[in-house]
């Protein structure tokens, strides 16, 4: 079985999640690592589906379950259910990626980096187990790692490559 570092990035709309997770991306692409991303929509509702007028779209509208197109070097697999988390992580990891980060997911188990706007975002998400870095809002104090600005770009690439190279958040594939 192979190792795999898995790590969720979380806080609220707008405190830079996607953002963070794209950077992070391309720095783990540069240095030769294979990156899956599994994602949590939270903004009510399903996701942005695919142009109405496609086959995809219409095998779904006509109750398909699930579909699968491949083509180009690519797949695109929609399925009209919403998995348990573990399953979510199982279909997001299986390529075998050497890290899975995933955007969300506050309340299921893992190492996060939370993101904060402001002390009130501190207030509801500093009891979340697993924390290993906060970001943002410098008046908080706590016993974690805290980088006190979402700016200090250098400091948090930092953090995440040292993060990568220890053994935390190893999970078997």
């Amino acid at each position: 079985m192979d190792a795999m570092k898995t790590l969720h990035v979380v806080g609220y709309k707008n405190s830079g999640k996607t953002t963070l997770i794209a950077r992070w991306v391309c720095l783990l692409k540069k240095n030769g690592l294979s990156v899956a991303v599994l994602k949590h929509h939270g903004h009510g509702g399903k996701p942005d589906m695919s142009d109405s007028t496609t086959d995809t779209a219409q095998f779904l509208a006509n109750g398909a379950d699930a579909t699968l197109v491949a083509g180009g070097g690519a797949i695109q697999f929609s399925w009209n259910e919403e998995p348990d988390f573990e399953k979510l992580k199982e279909l997001a990891t299986i390529g075998k990626p050497d890290v899975l980060l995933i955007e969300g997911y506050k309340g299921e188990v893992g190492d996060k980096v939370v993101l904060l706007r402001d002390e009130e975002d501190w207030d509801t998400l500093c009891h979340l187990q697993g924390r290993q870095l906060v970001v943002g809002c410098p008046e908080i104090l706590t016993d974690y790692p805290h980088i006190h600005s979402r700016e200090q770009i250098e400091q948090i690439d930092e953090w995440f490559v040292k993060w990568i190279e220890r053994g935390d958040g190893d999970e078997t594939i």
